[in-house]
């Protein structure tokens, strides 16, 4: 009976550890929330730093402040541990323009998937609107992030803290 309750014993602490192991690895797999946020910083100042020139280069006409709110989905390469591995980060984003309206619900707004390729300059690609728009995102989103680049933003507070900053540049004015 003894030996019956050691290999028990052993057997549970075996499958515990690799349940752990199977566990640690799958997390270290995912994109951690930190790197989440520091992406989606990154993203958010290389867009509202755009100089109006940029922004045209990007499908988009206008001459005032841009408040984003920006929600990653996917990196390239796709493992990556750290901001500075990053080269690519795929995204959906919500841009506001500050000039026409000083209320962010009837503000003139662009969003949708993007891609920022992280470099001195930094690259935006938006996949142009108009017929043929899901083709053009398959194209410029990686197959393994077609299901996110089309989905909606998971968590509201992105845009709530865009709304936000929104509110007081408008105010500002």
């Amino acid at each position: 009976m003894i030996s019956t309750r050691r290999g028990l014993v052993a057997a549970v602490v075996t499958l515990a550890g690799l349940t752990l192991a199977g566990v640690t690895f799958f997390v270290s797999r995912q994109p951690s929330t930190q790197l989440n946020e520091e992406l989606a910083a990154q993203v958010t100042l290389i867009l509202e730093q755009a100089s109006p020139g940029e922004h045209h280069s990007h499908g988009h006409s206008f001459d005032a402040a841009v408040v984003c709110a920006v929600e990653p989905f996917g990196t390239e390469p796709s493992d990556v541990t750290s901001l500075v591995e990053v080269r690519w980060v795929y995204a959906r984003h919500m841009c506001a323009i500050t000039g026409q309206s000083n209320d962010w619900a009837s503000s003139v707004r662009a969003s949708g998937p993007i891609a920022v390729k992280i470099d001195i300059p930094p690259q935006v690609r938006v996949p142009e609107a108009g017929a043929g728009y899901p083709e053009r995102v398959r194209r410029l989103i990686p197959a393994r992030y077609h299901e996110q680049a089309f989905a909606e933003f998971s968590d509201d507070a992105a845009i709530d803290a865009a709304r936000e900053r929104f509110a007081l540049a408008t105010a500002a004015k």
